[in-house]
C-alpha cells in the first residue's frame, strides 16, 4: 500500500508541477492533459487497493488511512465538476450568453476566450493534482 501511495504522489507531483508551470507561463501543451488524467487514474487505483485491503480485513495503524486513501477520488470528482463549469464562468465574466456568441467574435477574441477557459481548467486540475499528491504522501505514516 505504501508503494501505491508513493506512486500516486509521484505521478500527481509531476503533473501538478508541470501544470503549475504551464499555467504560470500561459501555455497550452497537449501532453499535460493525459498526465493530469494519469494522476486521477492513479488515485482511483489507490482507492481500489484500499477497498481490496478493507475486504481482506486490513486494519491500519491509524484510522486516517481510509481518509487519505479515499479522499483523492472525491478531490478528483470535485475538480472535474469545477473544470466543467470553467467555460460557463469565463463566458459569464465576459458577458457572452453562450458558445455561439464566441463564434461571432473576431479571431483574437475567440482565442482569448479559449485560452481563458483552458487556463482555468488547467488551474483546477493542477490544484487537484497537488492536493492528491499531499494526501497520498499522508498514507504511509498511517499504514
Amino acid at each position: 500500500m505504501e508503494a501505491v501511495a508513493y506512486a500516486v504522489a509521484a505521478v500527481n507531483l509531476v503533473a501538478g508541477a508541470a501544470g503549475a508551470w504551464l499555467w504560470w507561463q500561459v501555455e497550452d501543451r497537449r501532453w499535460i492533459w493525459p498526465l493530469l488524467r494519469a494522476g486521477q487514474a492513479a488515485a482511483a487505483v489507490q482507492a481500489v487497493v484500499a477497498g481490496v485491503a478493507a475486504a481482506t480485513g486490513f486494519d491500519p495503524a491509524d484510522g486516517l488511512y481510509w481518509l487519505y486513501a479515499l479522499l483523492p477520488v472525491a478531490v478528483s470528482f470535485v475538480a472535474e465538476q469545477l473544470r466543467i463549469a470553467a467555460a460557463e464562468q469565463v463566458l459569464e465574466q465576459r458577458g457572452l450568453p453562450d458558445a455561439q456568441a464566441v463564434g461571432r467574435l473576431d479571431a483574437a477574441g475567440q482565442r482569448s476566450v479559449v485560452v481563458a477557459i483552458l487556463r482555468r481548467e488547467l488551474g483546477v486540475l493542477t490544484a487537484a493534482a497537488l492536493v492528491i499528491a499531499f494526501l497520498a504522501l499522508r498514507v504511509p505514516p498511517t499504514v
